[in-house]
C-alpha cells in the first residue's frame, strides 16, 4: 500500500497541472469569443466567466484581471495564426518559391480567413494606442511575420538585397492584410481566388524585378 501511494503522487501532480492549463485555456478562448461578439467595452470579468462557465474567483486566480487576460488572449490568437502559417510552409515541401507562396496563401484559408477572427483582432487593435503591453505584443507579432516573410523572400530569390527584401516584405504584408480585411468585412467585393491572384502577381513581380547594386548577404 505504501509503495502504491508513493507511485501515485506524480500522477496526481501531473493531473493538477493539466487541469490548470485547461482552465487557463478555457478562459482565454472565452475571452476571444467575448471580444468578437461584444467588443472591448462588453468584455468584463462577469461576462468572460459566464462564457467560460466558471466563477469570477477562478479568473482572478489565474490572471491579474481582465487586462492581463486580454493580453494572454492576444498572444494565444497570434500564436495560433502563426502556427497555421508555419504548417502551410512545412507542408509545401522543400522548394523555396512554393514555401513563400504557401506562407502568403495561408492568409486566405481557414483558420486565418475567419470573420470571427477579424472581430477579435479589431478589439485588440482598439487597445493598441492605450495599452502599452498590447502595443508591444502587436509590434512583436507583426515584426515576426515580416521577418519570416523576408527570410522566405531571400530564400526564393537570393539575388534580392536585404534592404529590398525588407521593403518587399512590408509591402506584401500590407497588401495581404488589406485584402484579408476586406474579405472578412465583405466577401462580395472580390473572391478569394481573385485575392490570391493579386497577391501572386505581386509576389512574382518582387521575385523577378530587375535590381542594380550588390547583394547584401
Amino acid at each position: 500500500m505504501m509503495e502504491q501511494k508513493i507511485e501515485g503522487r506524480p500522477e496526481r501532480a501531473r493531473f493538477v497541472r493539466e487541469s490548470a492549463d485547461v482552465r487557463r485555456q478555457a478562459l482565454i478562448e472565452a475571452t476571444a469569443r467575448c471580444l468578437a461578439e461584444k467588443g472591448v467595452g462588453g468584455t468584463s470579468v462577469r461576462v468572460i466567466c459566464a462564457y467560460a462557465g466558471v466563477s469570477a474567483g477562478l479568473l482572478t486566480h489565474y490572471f491579474d484581471g481582465v487586462d492581463a487576460l486580454i493580453l494572454a488572449t492576444y498572444r494565444d490568437v497570434g500564436e495560433k495564426v502563426g502556427a497555421a502559417m508555419e504548417r502551410a510552409v512545412a507542408e509545401a515541401g522543400p522548394d523555396p518559391r512554393d514555401r513563400l507562396w504557401a506562407y502568403l496563401r495561408a492568409n486566405f484559408q481557414p483558420p486565418v480567413l475567419d470573420p470571427n477572427l477579424l472581430a477579435t483582432w479589431i478589439s485588440f487593435w482598439s487597445l493598441n494606442k492605450t495599452n502599452p503591453a498590447i502595443a508591444a505584443t502587436h509590434a512583436e507579432t507583426y515584426g515576426s511575420v515580416r521577418e519570416h516573410l523576408e527570410v522566405l523572400l531571400r530564400e526564393a530569390a537570393p539575388q534580392i538585397p536585404r534592404p529590398d527584401a525588407r521593403i518587399a516584405a512590408i509591402g506584401l504584408t500590407a497588401m495581404v492584410d488589406g485584402l484579408w480585411l476586406e474579405l472578412c468585412l465583405d466577401s462580395s467585393t472580390f473572391t478569394i481566388q481573385e485575392a490570391l491572384g493579386m497577391v501572386e502577381e505581386a509576389m512574382n513581380y518582387v521575385l523577378s524585378k530587375p535590381r542594380n547594386g550588390s547583394i547584401d548577404q
